[in-house]
């Protein structure tokens, strides 16, 4: 007979946490209904893992099993160094990063060696940015979806006021454009978007000869570009026509640029043309098109960071790793052993979302990453580590604790998986110091105690958003913030800071049905604007300036400043929790702005940065 104590039991085993601390402070216990389908879901079959990969600090001691006698280390280059046990048969790793061997005769070992802090640019001290959403951005004939050539104006900007970073939105492979379409949701981590990638920006001959041979695609894209929101379907199927038409024309009139980029899909080996296989269909190529398309985008995007770095940006881009993929993408039917069957992942209730989260998304099973020695983990991270100076990592909390609910449960039906954070984090960390590449976590939501601290530690900065700045009623005035953070006005879950003194998103919320009491919840957003301009100080006349130069006077080591909030814009980018009736991730920034403004935004914000490290 099984009870509800054996179900609890089974739970802990498959590292479940039975009971768990919400956001007011209270603790929950996960009710046995939850814990049976979720425990089914995991498919323990409870025998124990050999990990095939160990981590470490440098410096620190392993444990390594009825070892004795001599043994050494051997680095990724076959060289060897002596290996030596302390008296409780301790092995010290060594002391520079890698992945290593320790080998004991015919026994040995696979350890990644971690540094103890992720990787920083030496002279940034308090560096700043803009943060941006790729598809949101304009440029003449990107086919209403903003893509790497969009990020000419703003380089200009970073470039003109001494910028350090541009933050951006995912660029994984994405689903096919349809209905709650997120780039939280992609079809693959491990490849780029093409519909990101800007084909006049990279082979403009080619471009340029497909459109002037076909009028009505020409007309199309033009008119698909002027447009106020974005029309996925519609602007990805022109993407991709043209992409294909443009490989038709290099492999006719250009055929030495063609085998070039042959070339380099061949250098990819098998996962590129696994991947392209199954991604192929008849609305987007062949997987030859996919092939090319990949190239593509690896080109755009390494010529942003180029550009970036030659104007002097210490940083460059930072990427945004998403935390779960889409249970119908190329990673999940490539590499469906290494995920959660069954679940999918999402947030309890927090000040985000006071009804919690179903993401519609999964990922790694924790149990299979160990088994798999992390490999899954290890190649994501390589991949969106590469050609970045940066990595923001969505929800950064899912190292330690993921949360799991059945498939198509409520969001409230779930409960936290744990996960094993000290692996995960020296992975990390690993790979930040091998790739130079800026580390941060998104850690808002239900935070578990003492995580901020362990991140911090390990060189991994935060995020501080303005709204949540404060103790209680009161704001956080700037010099209590976070070092080891990042400083921002806003994010793409919350509305623009000039929607949020205006109460936008509640008037957003209150119109589809989600919140009945508007005129309370617009007299509390009063009160907390009243608050926020109580320690907004500063010279500016408008509270929007001063709480802009708050946030630029923080002593964190880095502010980013959202498209949005330099342009003045008051429209919510996302509104989570929400698929239809808000134009979630549809938004597109203004076709004529003014320009003089938004540049006087930005050189306010970079000036405060800079007399706040005097």
């Amino acid at each position: 007979m099984i009870t509800d104590a054996s179900v609890r039991e089974a739970a802990r085993r498959a590292g479940l946490l039975v009971r768990w601390t919400d956001v007011a402070g209270v603790e929950r216990e996960v009710g046995p209904d939850v814990l049976r389908a979720v425990v089914e879901g995991l498919q323990c079959d409870g025998a124990p893992v050999h990990p095939p990969l160990l981590t470490a600090c440098c410096g620190q001691a392993l444990a390594m099993p009825e070892a004795t006698g001599a043994a050494c280390w051997v680095d990724e280059q076959g060289r060897e160094q002596a290996a030596r046990a302390d008296a409780h048969g301790q092995w010290r790793v060594p002391d520079r990063p890698g992945y290593w061997q320790w080998r004991q005769g015919g026994r040995q070992q696979a350890v990644a060696v971690a540094p103890q802090q992720a990787w920083w640019p030496r002279d940034v001290l308090r560096g700043w940015g803009l943060s941006a959403q790729i598809y949101s951005l304009r440029a003449g004939g990107d086919a209403g979806i903003g893509d790497s050539a969009g990020c000419a104006g703003w380089a200009d900007l970073l470039r003109r006021h001494g910028g350090d970073a541009l933050g951006l939105s995912p660029m994984h492979a994405g689903m096919p454009p349809g209905p709650g379409h997120s780039p939280y949701s992609p079809s693959h981590r491990g490849w780029l978007d093409p519909l990101q990638a800007s084909l006049p920006q990279v082979i403009p001959q080619a471009a340029n000869a497909v459109l002037r041979q076909d009028d009505k695609l020409t007309t199309a894209i033009a008119a698909a570009t002027a447009q106020r929101r974005i029309d996925w379907p519609h602007s990805a199927a022109l993407k991709w026509r043209w992409l294909r038409q443009v490989r038709q024309w290099l492999r006719t009139e250009t055929p030495s640029q063609h085998e070039r980029v042959q070339a380099w899909c061949a250098a990819q080996g098998e996962p590129l043309q696994r991947y392209c296989q199954h991604a192929a269909d008849a609305s987007t190529g062949s997987a030859e098109d996919h092939a090319f398309a990949q190239w593509l985008a690896q080109q755009a995007w390494a010529q942003v960071q180029d550009r970036l770095s030659n104007d002097g940006a210490k940083i460059g881009l930072i990427a945004d790793l998403a935390v779960g993929c889409a249970p119908q993408g190329v990673e999940a039917r490539t590499g469906g052993a290494h995920l959660l069957q069954g679940l999918e992942l999402g947030a309890p209730p927090d000040a985000f979302n006071p009804l919690g989260q179903a993401w519609g998304i999964t990922t790694w099973s924790p149990l299979a990453l160990q088994r798999e020695g992390f490999d899954p983990y290890i190649r994501v991270l390589r991949a969106v580590m590469a050609g970045r100076g940066g990595l923001r990592i969505d929800h950064i909390l899912g190292l330690q604790r993921l949360w799991v609910l059945p498939r198509d449960a409520s969001a409230g039906q779930g409960v936290y998986l744990r996960y094993p954070f000290d692996d995960l984090i020296n992975l990390l960390v690993l790979e930040s110091w091998r790739h130079r590449c800026v580390l941060i976590g998104e850690d808002l939501g239900v935070v578990p105690p003492g995580i901020r601290q362990r991140l911090a530690a390990r060189g991994v900065l935060g995020i501080e958003v303005l709204p949540f700045a404060r103790d209680g009623e009161h704001f956080q005035p700037a010099p209590r913030w976070r070092r080891d953070a990042v400083a921002m006005p806003s994010t793409h879950d919350l509305p623009p800071l000039a929607g949020w003194l205006r109460g936008r998103d509640l008037r957003w919320r209150a119109r589809m049905g989600e919140l009945t009491e508007l005129p309370a919840a617009l007299r509390a957003r009063a009160r907390d604007v009243q608050a926020l301009s109580a320690v907004a100080g500063g010279e500016e006349t408008t509270l929007e300036a001063r709480a802009l130069s708050l946030v630029a006077q923080t002593p964190s080591r880095l502010a980013l400043l959202p498209l949005e909030d330099a342009l003045g814009s008051r429209a919510q980018v996302n509104l989570p929790g929400t698929v239809n009736g808000h134009p979630n991730w549809r938004r597109r920034l203004p076709l004529v702005w003014d320009r003089g403004t938004t540049d006087a935004r930005v050189a306010r914000f970079s000036a405060t940065r800079r007399k706040a490290m005097r």
